[in-house]
């Protein structure tokens, strides 16, 4: 267990089951203490007072997935699309890890050299794969004109493709618990610990590194074996994340935090990172379970000190997430205020939590003659989606997602989600009050190019008016519901998912909220979501304000057709289609008619209309037609716009 668990006390909270171990692909090391259930969260939450104004709603893109084209063009890319990414309603951007990698096309998690930001000539190229420094520098600045702040994704905990080897006494430890020593007597390996940077040639860092700044390597050239080793005079920081006995060392050359030449050449590296970068908005700290959570607590001083001076949420403070990938909320909720609340983390249950109710959903029957699971299942429960999530412990320092890069298929930590529903889960993240800042994943806007190979370009600098080689159009994946329905629930947060909530967690295959709107905000309009995980329809008794009595409100997504009269006294009775989501809003709310005519430009690679039609067909072949997707079977039987807009039969 790790030291860390004793270092705060631990929570009044009362002792409940835990539940079994399934979504996700991270290990429950220790039985949970306490657990949160959705029932402790308020009915009705007020986060702003109604009298006084309410800042903007803050959402984040995160602006890359893993498999996109390595053509040096990414950085353009986002350039061009901040003023939408704006318009969306986007305030934070977290664009991939912009330090050369150990091979041009890397997407650089495996990090080379931090002060390599696409400048110097090294590993294959100038540019990384995503570009140059200089285009990188344009996309923070023209991302601060659009009030889009950029986080950058900070590799802190690993070294990768060393420049040479050196001789290095260590012993092999056990892979699967990492505090048991295999070897008796340390023996020499070859490490590949050497790192001179040729192409930099001590620019901005003078720092040469050596295997005395590490603490272990997988791989011995000397006999070409891999193992996981422990270098002699060495040891695992204490305070890491307890998965495999100690998960100090997760891959590549394990860099020691608690070295003073490295600790050193880190908290430069932020304040170089800033001047190179003056807009910068923030970073996303990369793998920090597998790094002494003391060093994290002095980076983020160090930040706040000698970086970005000022207290945390001012103007200019640089915003900090940090990447835990860990089923366990009490534990992160720890760990956030051993950071003095200064960090926010990503919301992983949660993303288990959507990934496990929407898999059995889609096996629910009504009647329990027929195979598959039943109405009234706690494996379909709707009410449980928020059971000892993160935004329920730490609603303010949580970021909440749906897909990421490393849970997207084909990744270590792939957790599917059915696709009927994905408008369902981003409604919850998006339209509600307390689940911190919602992050929207790029294949989810701009679709995907999947699990497929992709050459690298001949030149990353051939001039802009020669095409650059790009993967095959054909294994591009459209984005999720035709790429029109996110970009409207995006719009929906923007505009009116404002003011107090009411929650009407009452049934396990139905629920809704509400957001009365706040008078700040596109006049006062409110929403009203209801979503259902059955093969019913269904509808939804909600208050939405008496001061919104006598509007008449649609849905936003044209899912459900019809109209909803607001009763004198604020309340409505909103329909949804069988396993479907629907959001409505009043008809004459302001900002209304943009929303209704707002159609994404999803066309971000440079394929013509054509080329994307074709693509989005191949999709839809045979298979897609003996299975469809379920969220066009939710769809069915509503507006025949949407319908024609989508291209279904």
């Amino acid at each position: 267990m790790s030291a860390f668990l004793g270092l705060i006390p631990q929570y009044p909270s009362p002792t409940l089951e835990p539940p079994p171990p399934y979504g996700g692909a991270s290990s429950q090391l220790r039985p949970l203490r306490h657990r949160r259930p959705a029932s402790s969260l308020p009915s009705t939450y007020t986060p702003y007072p109604p009298d006084a104004p309410c800042p903007p709603n803050r959402t984040m893109v995160q602006g890359f997935e893993w498999y996109c084209p390595p053509d040096f063009q990414h950085w353009r890319r986002l350039t061009k699309i901040i003023p939408t990414l704006a318009q969306l309603g986007i305030t934070q951007i977290w664009i991939p890890p912009a330090c050369k990698a150990s091979w041009k096309t890397g997407n650089g998690y495996d990090i080379y050299d931090l002060y390599d930001l696409g400048e110097f000539e090294q590993k294959g190229s100038r540019k990384t794969k995503w570009g140059g420094k200089e285009e990188l520098q344009q996309l923070v600045a023209v991302g601060a004109q659009y009030g889009v702040s950029v986080l950058f994704d900070a590799v802190l905990n690993h070294k990768a493709a060393a420049d040479f080897k050196e001789p290095v006494l260590a012993r092999r430890v056990d892979p699967k618990d990492r505090r048991v020593v295999l070897d008796k007597k340390p023996s020499e390996i070859e490490a590949w610990t050497g790192y001179d940077f040729p192409g930099r040639q001590g620019m901005y860092s003078p720092l040469r590194w050596s295997a005395r700044h590490f603490k272990g390597i997988d791989y011995d050239d000397l006999r070409k074996e891999n193992a996981v080793w422990k270098f002699e005079g060495k040891e695992w920081s204490e305070d890491v994340d307890e998965e495999n006995g100690n998960y100090d060392y997760l891959m590549f050359a394990d860099i020691d935090h608690q070295h003073p030449e490295v600790k050193r050449d880190i908290f430069h590296w932020t304040w170089w990172l800033k001047s190179q970068l003056p807009q910068l908005g923030g970073l996303r700290l990369d793998a920090i379970k597998h790094y002494s959570y003391s060093f994290v607590r002095e980076l983020l001083a160090h930040i706040d000190r000698h970086v970005s001076p000022g207290p945390p949420g001012s103007p200019g403070t640089m915003f900090i997430v940090g990447e835990y990938w860990r089923e366990d909320s009490e534990f992160l909720a720890r760990y956030i205020e051993y950071m003095h609340h200064r960090l926010s983390l990503f919301d992983v249950q949660l993303v288990s939590n959507l990934s496990r109710i929407s898999l059995a959903s889609e096996h629910l029957q009504s009647s329990s003659s027929a195979p598959g699971i039943t109405y009234g299942s706690p494996d379909t429960d709707l009410r449980l989606l928020f059971d000892d999530t993160l935004c329920v412990w730490k609603p303010h320092n949580t970021v909440s997602f749906v897909v990421n890069h490393d849970t997207q298929k084909g990744q270590s930590l792939e957790t599917p989600i059915a696709p009927f529903f994905m408008p369902l889960a981003y409604s919850l993240i998006l339209l509600r009050a307390n689940t911190g800042i919602p992050c929207v994943f790029w294949s989810d806007l701009y679709g995907s190019f999947g699990v497929t190979s992709t050459s690298c370009p001949s030149s990353e600098d051939a001039p802009e008016s020669e095409p650059t080689q790009l993967p095959d159009p054909q294994h591009w994946r459209p984005p999720m519901c035709g790429g029109q329905v996110l970009p409207k629930l995006m719009l929906a947060r923007r505009l009116w998912a404002y003011g107090t909530q009411h929650d009407y967690f009452d049934h396990p295959h139905c629920v809704g909220f509400t957001r009365t709107g706040h008078y700040s905000q596109a006049g006062g309009a409110g929403v009203a979501c209801v979503m259902a995980n059955w093969w019913e329809h269904a509808s939804k008794r909600m208050y939405v304000g008496v001061e919104h009595a006598g509007e008449v409100w649609t849905d936003l997504l044209k899912f459900c057709p019809g109209e909803v009269v607001i009763d004198g006294e604020g309340w409505g009775v909103f329909p949804v289609a069988a396993r479907s989501v629907a959001v409505w809003v009043s008809r004459e709310a302001e900002g209304r008619e943009g929303v209704d005519a707002f159609e994404l430009d999803s066309d971000v690679y440079g394929f013509n209309k054509r080329q994307q039609e074709q693509a989005y067909e191949s999709q839809r072949g045979p298979a897609v037609e003996e299975e469809p997707e379920d969220w066009m079977v939710a769809a069915r039987g509503a507006a025949a716009e949407y319908l024609a807009m989508t291209g279904s039969n």
